[in-house]
């Protein structure tokens, strides 16, 4: 929620970059602090691009401008942007928006135009796996690796792929004893990036060299490529199994009695799919489900699906992990064009291991642009001087040695003994590589460290998107943590308060007239005048739903609950009055109403609406708020100024 409502609040006031024009007057002020022309004209703009600008509209955005400004304005009294919290917040935020500013660009590209090539393709792959950890010991990683290369010595010799990865001391993966490690097919982003870029480089049929991961060590055996199969829109109709002894048999009874409906033409896929799946969140839109593709779905549904040639196309039941379906095309649609993915694309690549490529490229430009330096002479002589030691941070060096400097950077220079603090908090390295070489890979990884934090600390003058991108940030996260104190969370822990605005406004939160009512819906009138001879024997639905369903198990749906006409449509249809309705004859059915009782319109309790009274009391806490900050804060706003946007 905390994300959301921040991002939100920096959509709504975040200025657009790049509205060239100078304009310094102040279109408004509070307290004294001028909000210039262009400030305020980039705000408005970017959040209202497809609007008629009109006087009107622009004193309405106005008025929300002004408000925002002035929580923003109580915050900076109350000094909250002095605090830690916030500055950490604000840090961190930091460190997110820094990032797309600390990577090779041009390298970014290239990956997110090789990440959508590989998009276009499928493979379809084993693997086995012997685990080694990233920090491993030289001797395990060895072993490991002598483990891998003799499997895949066996499988070169002409033993079975499959065998050896289900056999003992076979693959670490715990799948392959069921799949014999045949991943399935899979496309870009589905597994980590050095296992994706082994296997779009492996042809068809051949075994990878042993691909290193952090999960271990693996060899690849590429079985095919194909086309990508694009992505379909399908629904279904599923049919679970109950726990019961024979549950099984009803659901395989049901759904092919569903199924010969749906031959028979005797309903539409979309009506059976309302009556009888037990997908409750795809039942109501007549079994659609969202679009998808391979590795979306379990793998039995999204062969049965991808197997319908043509819109309209039903399957015949089958059965995955979940129960029994049929599934219906809808649509497909194929990858879509490079424009309309770049910006996903862009996202995945900068959070999968692709982004180190990029970084490493970018520091080797940063050590062009700031000629940034190491004195390997110093570097060797601390080398010289680690021991195992080492490895716990501590390095013992002469103070003549640590003063000297050891990295320059744009002519700031950095002595050791900036590296040996650095290095001693970190500490507790586990490492198969010597004391020196060590220390050196660490020294080179301070260095590089070194020329990002410099290059971070003039992203504000360097780069103006961001300079006005923080300060947006910043005033958000003030305007949060001022309105949760004031708003939201003191609506939530105010119960004193709640429960008087409660008692003031119970008129606001009511329930309607109700109905408890048990409804059933029989197959035909036969069943219905079981039903109700049932019922008139005093029978409960449980017995009466076991005795009409033995046969079939469509014969008798039963629903009970407590409903306003709204929640309905069926209780408009019927007298409300207790006992069993009439018949009413609905899509081929016929359904009577059990009435148990009739509830009158009436107050809602506290806690039978507490999510919507809070909701209620923090608007009415906020309006009080504004308007107690409006009566503190003079604030004014010229009118000639704002009315040149245009």
């Amino acid at each position: 929620m905390r994300f959301n409502v921040f991002c939100t609040a920096v959509l709504i006031f975040a200025a657009s970059i790049g509205y060239g024009q100078d304009k310094n007057a102040f279109v408004m002020t509070v307290a004294g602090e001028g909000t210039t022309l262009e400030e305020f004209e980039n705000i408005f703009k970017k959040n209202n691009r497809d609007s008629l600008i009109t006087h009107a509209a622009l004193d309405e955005y106005m008025e929300l401008f002004i408000n925002f400004k002035l929580k923003v304005k109580e915050a900076r009294e109350l000094k909250l942007d002095t605090v830690a919290k916030f500055k950490e917040e604000l840090r961190g935020y930091r460190d997110q928006l820094a990032r797309p500013y600390l990577t090779d660009s041009e390298l970014l590209s290239e990956l997110i135009k090789e990440a959508y090539q590989r998009k276009q393709q499928e493979v379809r792959a084993m693997h086995i796996l012997v685990k080694c950890e990233s920090n491993a010991s030289s001797q395990d990683t060895l072993r490991a690796y002598n483990k891998i290369m003799a499997m895949r010595d066996r499988i070169t010799m002409g033993e079975d792929f499959a065998t050896i990865a289900k056999g003992k001391d076979g693959s670490d993966d715990p799948s392959a004893k069921e799949n014999g490690g045949d991943l399935g097919y899979f496309t870009a982003f589905q597994m980590v990036y050095q296992f994706e870029d082994a296997a779009y480089n492996t042809p068809v049929g051949q075994i990878s060299m042993p691909v290193r991961t952090k999960f271990g060590y693996h060899i690849i055996k590429v079985v095919d490529k194909r086309p990508a199969q694009g992505e379909m829109l399908a629904a279904h109709i599923m049919v679970k199994a109950k726990p019961e002894a024979d549950g099984e048999a009803n659901a395989i009874t049901k759904i092919n009695e569903i199924y010969e409906k749906l031959k028979a033409g005797e309903e539409t896929f979309e009506n059976l799919a309302a009556k009888y799946s037990e997908d409750g969140s795809s039942a109501k839109k007549g079994g659609e489900l969202p679009w998808f593709g391979t590795g979306n779905m379990v793998m039995e549904f999204e062969q049965a699906a991808f197997a319908l040639q043509t819109n309209g196309e039903y399957s015949r039941p089958f059965k995955t992990s979940f129960g029994w379906h049929i599934a219906k095309r809808l649509d497909y649609r194929p990858v879509p064009a490079f424009d309309a993915m770049e910006k996903e694309l862009k996202s995945k690549v900068s959070k999968d291991a692709r982004a180190e490529k990029t970084k490493k490229s970018f520091v080797e430009k940063l050590k062009k642009e700031y000629n940034y330096s190491v004195d390997t002479r110093v570097m060797n002589a601390i080398a010289a001087k680690a021991d195992t030691n080492a490895y716990n941070g501590s390095i013992k060096v002469k103070k003549k040695l640590a003063k000297k400097a050891l990295f320059n950077i744009d002519g700031k220079t950095y002595k050791a003994q900036d590296f040996l603090n650095y290095f001693q908090k970190r500490g507790g390295f586990k490492t198969t590589q010597t004391p020196a070489e060590f220390v050196k890979q660490q020294m080179n990884k301070f260095g590089e460290a070194l020329l990002l934090e410099y290059e971070d600390g003039k992203l504000e003058s360097k780069h103006t998107a961001f300079r006005l991108l923080m300060k947006e940030y910043r005033e958000g996260i003030l305007l949060f943590e001022l309105t949760d104190q004031k708003v939201w969370n003191k609506a939530v822990k105010d119960s004193t308060g709640l429960t008087e605005y409660y008692e003031k406004n119970k008129s606001k939160f009511m329930w309607p007239e109700r109905v408890d009512v048990v409804i059933y819906t029989c197959a035909n009138d036969q069943i219905a005048v079981q039903a109700r001879k049932m019922l008139a024997e005093g029978k409960d639905k449980s017995t009466i739903a076991g005795e009409l369903n033995e046969e079939s198990q469509l014969n008798l749906q039963i629903e009970q609950g407590t409903f306003a006409k709204e929640d309905r449509d069926i209780l408009s249809d019927i007298e409300w009055k207790k006992g069993l309705s009439k018949n009413l004859y609905i899509d081929g059915q016929v359904v009577m109403v059990d009435v148990l009782e009739i509830l009158p319109t009436t107050n809602k309790r506290l806690d039978e609406a507490k999510g919507l009274i809070t909701s209620d009391y923090q608007t009415f806490l906020e309006q009080e708020w504004i308007q107690s900050l409006r009566a503190k804060y003079p604030v004014s706003v010229d009118k000639n100024v704002l009315y040149t946007i245009h």
